[in-house]
């Protein structure tokens, strides 16, 4: 394999925003392994009892990230964001108002292998006040994560929250609205589908966040990110092959997937694991207003489901032509 090398004149700024990257690639892959084997060796060290005082701190503080996490403003406009954010860059569309009045389950698609725009756009600041004043987003990613020593704090301090009925129920319950709950309704498994070009969407048998919808009377809004998934190329697992076999065993055991994916290096262009520089176009749609119903049907759940797929299908077909994507393609709904 021929190796493309990066240029030595390049700018001091984009030398910036590829450490800003790496920085936050190596937060998703690698801080909360290296957080958990700090705490051991605080537990086998001299300072045993610093790991104790934490145990008691996690016992009390628990509950935290499924009862609004506990964000840091500080924290989400840190200037490394803005260069994260510009190395791709990430952009965040408005196509309709959204009420501060209300509360909004915001459906965010695709999931793509690491949810670049969903971090970008609703766990920094300011892409989201400025556009959305007096609404607070919260995005809920899966709960093994909050069980990790310290790096809980880090991924609450940037307004991550838990994935679970609760926690998403305690967002939506928020009185005079103003919340807004981001769900990658694709989860982990649609990750496998992370290949670049691919329109694939695991949404067919998700219905969870229509019910929390309807139980809460809050407005939902399809979030189309275009770009998510041009960010790495994955090694080839078709349905039915062997990786995606043990791909998908693995995901269901330990809850999330693994995605074999790759793209450049810091000096050189040909392999390693930064993104390639993308621009992510995430689109909010507009709201569908939805209204309390505290025991919903079966069919009116599945009534809802429909037309949330109508409307995001709509979405993705009004805005696909601005962002390269061919007229002859479309979502494929799984």
């Amino acid at each position: 394999m021929k190796v493309e090398f990066a240029p030595i004149n390049i700018p001091l700024k984009r030398r910036i925003q590829t450490v800003a990257v790496l920085q936050w690639i190596f937060s998703f892959l690698l801080l909360a392994e290296f957080c958990c084997g700090f705490f051991v060796i605080l537990i086998l060290g001299n300072f045993w009892f610093l790991a104790v005082l934490y145990l008691l701190w996690l016992y009390l503080d628990w509950e935290t990230p499924c009862a609004g996490g506990r964000r840091s403003q500080w924290v989400r406009g840190w200037t490394v964001w803005k260069y994260f954010r510009e190395y791709f860059p990430i952009h965040l569309i408005k196509t309709s108002e959204l009420n501060p009045n209300h509360n909004y389950l915001l459906g965010f698609h695709p999931h793509g292998v690491l949810v670049a725009g969903a971090f970008g756009n609703f766990c920094t600041d300011p892409p989201f006040k400025n556009l959305f004043p007096g609404l607070t987003p919260y995005l809920h990613i899966m709960p093994i994560w909050f069980g990790c020593p310290f790096f809980r704090e880090y991924i609450m301090s940037a307004g991550m929250v838990s994935a679970s009925k609760e926690s998403v129920s305690h967002v939506l319950s928020n009185k005079g609205g103003g919340h807004a709950s981001v769900i990658v309704i694709g989860g982990a498994e649609e990750s496998l589908n992370a290949h670049p070009g691919s329109l694939t969407l695991n949404i067919l048998k998700r219905k969870g966040f229509i019910k929390m919808a309807l139980k809460h009377g809050a407005h939902l809004v399809p979030v189309f990110s275009f770009g998510e998934n041009e960010l790495f190329k994955q090694v080839a697992n078709p349905k039915g092959s062997w990786l995606r076999n043990v791909q998908e065993k693995l995901q269901k055991i330990m809850g999330f997937a693994l995605p074999l994916f790759h793209a450049r290096g810091v000096f050189q262009y040909s392999f390693g694991l930064i993104p390639y520089r993308q621009p992510i176009h995430t689109v909010v749609g507009s709201p569908i207003p939805v209204k309390q119903n505290l025991n919903p049907t079966t069919e009116e759940i599945d009534e809802l489901h429909a037309l949330y797929l109508q409307k995001l299908k709509k979405l993705f077909e009004e805005h696909k032509s601005n962002y390269g994507i061919p007229a002859h393609k479309s979502l494929i709904f799984e």
